[in-house]
């Protein structure tokens, strides 16, 4: 592998994140005030504890997840679609570059990049409310899987889009709503039977339960299926970003 050329991709990608902080950082932590601010005042006040963990502290893992995932998605997409727009992506292709090493170059830009953001919302939350993280080293492994996973299906967005608009509709019309929907800020325990065996279709459920785990040792779902299923997505995505190398949806706009 030509590291060298992945180490300039990912240099490049992440200049261009340190230059646009303001939209990078700033509005996610805002977001996130604003987050603490709606629900707990609205719900907090109603749902006091949920398995013994205050309301605000519960959400937590849940807002980070909400912005880990849409976050991975939007960097990894735009990054690789944008030199497609502009035409810039021939001077990479004509350089000695494999796909494996473009795909590698931006799908680490865009999870480093959502990663950092999520320890930014991590350090903003304890100004609000005091949590703790039961299992350090699941923490970071579900905060990594999740990351490279949704980067990695932000790059076949990117691939597969042929205008901003396609850019912009999975991103809001399907993880946005998965995402709301997975148990972020509400357990599934509290709903119907029904509801709650729909629920276990959504394959956010399962992230999210998993990152709770490592808080505060609760979850909806076992730990082991949670890994198994967030790992299963990740073979997923790499798959079909393979499938596309080989089938035609090369990186040419």
């Amino acid at each position: 592998m030509n590291l060298q050329a992945v180490r300039a991709i990912y240099r490049f990608e992440m200049a261009r994140f340190g230059r646009t902080l303001a939209q990078s950082v700033v509005s996610p932590v805002i977001s996130t005030s604003l987050y603490f601010v709606v629900f707990g005042a609205a719900m907090g006040s109603r749902i006091e504890r949920i398995d013994g963990v205050g309301y605000g502290a519960f959400i937590v893992p849940g807002l980070v997840m909400l912005s880990l995932l849409t976050q991975s998605v939007s960097n990894a997409a735009f990054g690789i679609y944008f030199p497609r727009f502009t035409g810039t992506i021939y001077e990479l292709l004509s350089a000695p570059v494999s796909y494996l090493e473009i795909a590698v170059a931006y799908v680490g830009a865009a999870a480093s990049k959502s990663m950092l953001l999520g320890l930014v919302i991590l350090a903003t939350s304890a100004l609000f409310v005091p949590m703790r993280i039961e299992h350090p080293a699941w923490m970071v492994l579900f905060l990594l899987l999740t990351a490279v996973t949704f980067s990695l299906f932000g790059f076949i967005i990117g691939l597969w889009a042929d205008g901003f608009e396609k850019l912009q509709v999975v991103p809001l019309l399907i993880v946005t709503p998965l995402t709301f929907l997975g148990g972020s800020f509400y357990s599934i325990s509290m709903l119907p039977p029904l509801w709650r065996r729909l629920t276990l279709l959504n394959p956010v459920v399962y992230l999210v339960s998993g990152f709770r785990w490592s808080f505060y040792d609760i979850a909806d779902v076992d730990v082991r299926v949670s890994l198994a299923m967030t790992t299963a997505f990740l073979a997923a995505c790499v798959a079909v970003v393979a499938w596309m190398f080989r089938t035609g949806y090369r990186l040419k706009a």
